[in-house]
């Protein structure tokens, strides 16, 4: 065969090898998301999440077994994200989790994903449910807790996200997870609670960043608008008539609009701003309420909780 010829076909295969290869290279790389946690702390609904988004779940996958399970998600050409779940049930196997991710993150992207919820609000979960603890019934709910926090300390420390689902009722839960992980990641997806409280009823407990707004003029002392809240239109333009209450509802918002993207950056996934006039009535909701409408202008999503207000 002569050499221009033969030349011509080495380099015909050569490009559709080179197309072929372009075209694996266009799939997008399998994704693992490893879901561990506290028990009660809301797996099974961040599973559920999941599934909902398209991802091949598994629950309570062996933990030896996730070496494997990754090759296959990476070698697959219909299973582009995977999620499972791993927790406490493995018992004395769950002290390999940590060393097994590390070897998994070599073979295709992983993320892990730590839930928690504070003692009192898993406490209420296993009396709601009626389940005993996975460590077992020969000890308290409160103790089993305990232990399992300590038992999950190492893996927690190495989470690329932790989640504490104490704010979460389980639709917000989903809500927050499909938010987060759907394909078009949108880059404001962090959950902002705007809260309204009174200080004569004590800080909230969950607060991240708190103002105190009792420096505005009180609409407790206008007859009128005593028996009405911050949300009353009457109120609401009473307060905002003072320059004082539209340079601070500036101020904090341009602050806000500053901050979240750092908190993002962190890993940070919902943020609790509160905001406290003396009773929890007129001030601090109209506050709450204005700014969590200038969070929501900039692409936010916003709850706004009035802690102290009737209604």
């Amino acid at each position: 065969m002569p050499l221009r010829r033969l030349a011509g076909k080495t380099g015909e295969r050569a490009r559709k090898a080179g197309r072929a290869g372009a075209s694996r290279d266009r799939r997008p790389r399998a994704e693992l998301v490893i879901i561990t946690g506290m028990s009660g702390s809301g797996k099974a609904s961040v599973l559920k999440a999941f599934e909902d988004l398209g991802y091949y779940c598994v629950d309570n996958l062996p933990v030896g077994l996730i070496p494997q399970f990754a090759e296959l998600a990476g070698q697959s050409s219909e299973i582009e994200r995977t999620a499972l779940v791993v927790d406490v049930r493995e018992g004395s196997q769950l002290e390999a989790l940590p060393e097994i991710v590390k070897s998994v993150r070599r073979i295709l992207p992983t993320k892990m994903i730590f839930l928690e919820a504070a003692d009192a609000v898993l406490l209420r979960r296993f009396s709601e449910t009626r389940r005993p603890h996975p460590l077992g019934t020969n000890t308290t709910v409160r103790a089993s807790l305990a232990a399992e926090r300590q038992h999950l300390r190492r893996i927690r420390a190495m989470a690329d996200l932790v989640i504490d689902t104490s704010k979460f009722n389980v639709h917000e839960l989903r809500a927050h997870i499909t938010e987060r992980f759907k394909k078009q990641e949108s880059g404001n997806s962090i959950l902002v609670s705007c809260v309204s409280f009174g200080f004569k009823h004590g800080l909230p407990e969950d607060a991240d960043l708190v103002f105190d707004v009792r420096f505005l003029p009180n609409p407790h002392f206008v007859p009128e608008f005593r028996p009405l809240t911050g949300r009353d239109p009457k109120v609401a333009k009473y307060i905002r008539s003072f320059p004082q209450s539209k340079e601070f509802i500036d101020r904090i918002s341009k602050l806000l609009v500053y901050l979240l993207p750092h908190y993002i950056r962190e890993g940070k996934s919902y943020l609790t701003i509160s905001f406290g006039c003396t009773g929890g009535q007129h001030r601090s909701v109209m506050i709450a309420e204005d700014v969590g409408k200038g969070l929501r202008k900039a692409g936010y999503r916003v709850k706004v909780v009035h802690r102290d207000s009737p209604g």
